[in-house]
């Protein structure tokens, strides 16, 4: 694999750089700290303590039989060499005659025990300030005078670089640790970017629920994860597609059955009321009504399959109306009273004077009621019991049976497609259906969809 193909040897060879650049830096700041900065620097005239202390001293001796103008004159001028030092002198009678800088913090008068106390700590080399001493004069009876240097300026022309190097060093080292972290998090968050854009990808899809494919800018590992994402992507539509065509084959295939199945099934039909009329044994009387049972159970599954495919496909009529549901229940189970009632079933409607209107399609809505009743005639005859009944207040309506239930076992158990068709008219109509079923019988509550 190219290295630039690669996110793992691209970061590598950030890693590399990044040690790299250490040493080459290193050898850099040595070149030009020594070759620029060494040449301009100058020796330290503050370093040697015993050339100070001798400098001091011989100062101070110069200094026999002069007046108090004269010791100030000499203070100003070795101040002004000496800029970083302090000095100061004490006459003869221990009194504080000139100190410079004038704010430095010391006592007007001087007795032997402040004196002494004085020597004692600043004396020793490790004394900070450094502090020199001296009598002024010969007689060594004039008074004193003192150099203080502070330690941080005594230090050698090579600990100061030394020093002022190793500052350099480490500042060196923190700016290439900064340079790594920051081109270490540019790479990261390009890397991020990228990831959240194929996270946004997969997780937005269009209408179909099919995301949409994405583009590839590079051939890394990211960019060979983008390419299978759309090459996956391009296989759900494959699949998407073939499977619409899958779909309205079959379709089609219910209908156009469903539709040749007809002529025959009247044929049938026609022949078997002619049968009806001829003289019969009653073995063949029998024979002939479970006959003209089936065909009437085949010929409702006929017209099961083609309403299920017209409901899917869009293709059903639809034509709500503000309707009376109280009447339409009434009317609807008023055609099948009859019915339950040759079949020996217990009845028990309860339909109230007041009513309430729903927008639906009154033709549906009857389709709706008559595959609830022909499944409780079906498959809950063993219960013998239906109950029809209308919650005004609630707004639903409420049928019951005492069968096996929906999932209990009937000899006329089919496909449930008929239940199908109900769930989706009912849903055109912004209704739904609500279940309570098990092995004592089964109630079912249809109202408006919340």
């Amino acid at each position: 694999m190219k290295l630039k193909n690669s996110l793992l040897n691209q970061y590598l060879l950030i890693i590399l750089l990044a040690i790299m650049i250490v040493p080459i830096s290193f050898l850099f700041i040595s070149i030009v700290f020594f070759n620029y900065l060494l040449i301009d620097e100058e020796p330290n005239k503050y370093q040697n303590g015993a050339d100070l202390e001798a400098m001091w001293h011989a100062e101070a001796q110069s200094l026999s039989g002069a007046s108090n103008e004269q010791i100030n004159e000499k203070l100003i001028k070795i101040k002004n060499e000496y800029s970083e030092a302090s000095v100061f002198w004490v006459d003869e009678t221990g009194k504080t005659m000139g100190k410079l800088p004038e704010n430095q913090p010391v006592p007007p008068i001087w007795s032997t025990s402040l004196t002494i106390d004085f020597m004692k700590k600043n004396r020793g080399l490790e004394a900070d300030p450094y502090t020199v001493v001296s009598l002024i004069g010969k007689q060594k009876d004039e008074g004193f005078m003192v150099l203080q240097v502070p330690r941080s300026v005594m230090l050698s022309t090579g600990q100061s670089l030394q020093d002022r190097y190793s500052f350099a060093i480490i500042l060196s080292v923190v700016a290439i640790l900064a340079i790594f972290i920051f081109i270490s998090w540019i790479f990261f968050y390009k890397i991020r970017k990228r990831l959240l854009r194929l996270q946004r990808a997969m997780s937005n899809p269009t209408e179909s629920g099919i995301p949409d494919s994405i583009s590839v800018e590079k051939k890394d590992e990211i960019g060979q994860l983008e390419v299978s994402f759309n090459e996956m992507i391009h296989q759900l539509e494959d699949s998407r597609i073939r499977e619409k065509e899958e779909e309205m084959l079959r379709r089609q295939l219910i209908a156009n059955l469903s539709h040749d199945l007809r002529t025959p099934l009247t044929t049938i039909r026609g022949h078997a009321f002619s049968l009806k009329k001829e003289e019969l044994s009653n073995k063949g009387k029998e024979s002939l009504d479970l006959i003209d049972n089936k065909i009437g159970y085949l010929g409702q599954l006929i017209e099961n399959l083609l309403s299920y495919t017209l409901l899917t496909t869009g293709k059903y009529p639809y034509y709500p109306e503000r309707t009376d549901m109280v009447r339409l229940v009434r009317t609807s189970f008023a055609a099948w009273y009859p019915v339950f009632e040759g079949a020996g079933f217990q009845m028990e409607v309860e339909f109230p004077e007041e009513t309430f209107y729903w927008e639906v399609d009154p033709q549906r809505m009857e389709r709706v009621l008559d595959n609830f009743y022909q499944n409780i005639y079906r498959h809950a005859r063993k219960g013998a019991y239906i109950g029809v009944k209308i919650d005004a207040p609630l707004q639903q309506i409420i049928i019951e049976d005492r069968g096996p239930g929906m999932r209990g076992e009937s000899i006329e158990k089919g496909a449930g497609i008929g239940l199908s068709i109900v769930s989706l008219m009912l849903k055109d109509m912004r209704l739904k259906w609500e279940t309570d079923t098990g092995n004592q019988g089964t109630i079912i509550k249809i109202r408006k969809s919340s």
